[in-house]
């Protein structure tokens, strides 16, 4: 049930009976040379709508633009600030809890995001709990990201081993693929740089990994591989959101 496919009568029938919902949450940045600028928007969205399926969640609109100035020396990546995508988080959740939404399951696509979308669920309890007037019910989030769930990390490895790397990985390309078969790339690239040293701006990035990946081959990426990475994401997700609505 995608919430911006429905009218505002629905959604207050569904929160009759249900105050959850799921968010995706990605980010707008190269993929190397054969992933979509919307790599991470995508994986999360399609994951997401297939857990809310198999869940009869909602779910709410993607935040497609993330924290991700570190690729900003690569045409067409877009970055919010730490601080602004907290206020975007905030003003997310408090716009859906006044309309009776008290549970916010984020579903993750960009490892970027984590430290500030921890730093926003804080803002959130924080304001909840310095308000006055009692233990009232507050909000309750949470963040998951699909790649690291359990039957995603077992295909990945089974599939790909040492060539998934930790950006550009053939994984989040191949969902892309299957979401957008029309979209695919077809680039031959040699080996990728496997440097651990951690990188700080965007010029520094570019020049540890010239053609944005790290460590990955996504010349591997098949549209067949993104439907079992998405099909096992889901069992895995849908499992963990109902443990999360359950207590």
């Amino acid at each position: 049930m995608m919430l911006h496919l429905q009218t505002w009568q629905e959604v207050e029938a569904y929160l009759q009976s249900a105050k959850g919902i799921l968010v995706p949450i990605g980010s707008t940045e190269q993929h190397g040379p054969n992933g979509l600028i919307g790599t991470d928007a995508i994986c999360a969205e399609a994951i997401a709508k297939g857990v809310g399926e198999a869940t009869g969640a909602m779910v709410g609109p993607t935040i497609n633009v993330g924290n991700a100035q570190h690729h900003l020396a690569f045409s067409g990546s877009i970055t919010l600030r730490p601080s602004t995508l907290i206020a975007v988080i905030g003003d997310y959740v408090h716009s859906l809890m006044r309309h009776g939404f008290e549970r916010f399951f984020f579903i993750n696509g960009h490892g970027g995001n984590i430290t500030t979308v921890g730093a926003a669920f804080q803002e959130l309890y924080a304001e909840t709990s310095l308000k006055p007037g009692g233990n009232s019910p507050g909000v309750r989030l949470k963040l998951k990201n699909w790649w690291e769930t359990p039957g995603v990390q077992k295909l990945s490895k089974e599939l790909f081993g040492k060539s998934e790397g930790s950006h550009a990985t053939p994984s989040e390309v191949s969902v892309t693929q299957w979401v957008y078969p029309e979209a695919v790339k077809r680039v031959a690239m040699g080996a990728a740089n496997t440097r651990s040293r951690d990188f700080a701006d965007a010029a520094d990035y570019r020049r540890l990994y010239p053609d944005g990946r790290i460590g990955s081959d996504p010349s591997l990426a098949s549209p067949e591989h993104g439907q079992r990475f998405v099909e096992v994401a889901v069992s895995d997700i849908a499992e963990d959101y109902r443990k999360f609505m359950a207590v």
